[in-house]
């Protein structure tokens, strides 16, 4: 059975009053009192439920979630789920705000990042944009105590405490057995568009992709990589100009968010050859892709369980407590027209 403060008071002969000022490290203890409590402690092997306590005290989590100000759908989903975490704010004690700075901008996060440092909330979960300067601002956080979180895009070889995402090279690698079994003997060229290669998540599924073709695909090559920059109306200009100008494209891998212009683009060839295509995140716009034929497979990470996990892993970290890796693994989903939830 777990030790109790009642079980150290009787162990150091004090009253549940005193172990408690001890244990709150508040004044009004004598020294040696305080170490017969701290004696205790270490003897009987008690350890603080520090979630139990700060329920008690009624303590809660202010928490900030830095977003890229970006039109695409995956990120409305994204605010979305965040508007939810707002919602059970009272019930989780948590007090949630968001800051929306220029996507793909290390600089404006940078920024956001520095002013958040004066404000000291109890965490701070980021989509990061993977620059050494992002990298430095982040370390500064972490060594000044405050928790964080890399939300869908990591950023490896920084302190921050946790990633709360899928893994994106198998996520890549994913992607290209798909493209390459849907595919067969055909020989062809396959066109890939990202957001942008300062994101760590799109290198990283580009890396994934691009290994496994090579491996077992050697008939498919890959074409270099558009960056869309997640925006609807670039991603649309860029697929269509690739698909006019090379005619042995004969599929399309998009990695990043910018789908509502890749499916305008697709729609608009779709008639004059056939293109087999994989792509990221289900959203309205690529369920309908994917029921009418344009789109063949989708690759999915739930923005909902990120979100979730993001605050849990800071809370976690706030009190210094464990966080237990099986409830914070993102799981990849793939969904055809034939497994729609």
């Amino acid at each position: 059975m777990r030790p109790t403060v009642h079980d150290i008071a009787a162990a150091a002969g004090v009253s549940l009053a005193t172990v408690d000022r001890v244990l709150n490290q508040r004044p009004g203890v004598r020294r040696i009192t305080r170490e017969k409590v701290e004696t205790a402690i270490r003897e009987i092997g008690y350890v603080r439920d520090v979630a139990a306590a700060n329920l008690a005290k009624g303590r809660t989590y202010p928490l900030v979630f830095i977003l890229p100000a970006s039109d695409n759908s995956f990120m409305h989903g994204l605010h979305a789920e965040i508007r939810e975490a707002m919602i059970r704010s009272p019930s989780e004690r948590t007090s949630i705000r968001t800051v929306e700075v220029a996507a793909f901008d290390p600089a404006a996060l940078v920024t956001a990042l520095e002013k958040l440092a004066d404000e000291r909330p109890a965490g701070i979960a980021l989509v990061a944009t993977d620059a050494p300067e992002v990298v430095a601002a982040v370390d500064r956080l972490v060594a000044d105590g405050i928790p964080v979180v890399t939300l869908v895009s990591d950023l490896t070889g920084s302190r921050r405490h946790h990633y709360a995402g899928v893994d994106n090279i198998a996520a890549g690698r994913t992607a290209a057995r798909l493209l390459g079994r849907f595919l067969g003997d055909a020989k062809g060229e396959v066109a890939v568009l990202a957001g942008s290669m300062l994101v760590r998540d799109h290198r990283e599924r580009l890396e994934g992709f691009a290994a496994l073709m090579a491996q077992e695909f050697p008939k498919l090559s890959i074409l270099p990589v558009l960056e869309g920059r997640d925006d609807p109306e670039l991603a649309h200009m860029l697929v269509a100009d690739v698909l006019s100008k090379h005619e042995r494209v004969i599929g399309v891998y998009s990695l990043g968010a910018g789908n509502r212009g890749l499916v305008r683009a697709l729609k608009a060839r779709a008639s004059s050859r056939p293109l087999t295509v994989v792509a990221h995140e289900l959203t309205v716009h690529t369920r309908a892709a994917l029921i009418d034929g344009t789109i063949d497979a989708i690759l999915n990470q739930n923005a909902g369980h990120e979100v979730r996990s993001a605050i849990r892993v800071l809370k976690a970290k706030a009190d210094g407590l464990a966080v237990i890796d099986a409830q914070e693994r993102i799981r990849l989903d793939i969904f055809l027209k034939d497994n729609l939830p």
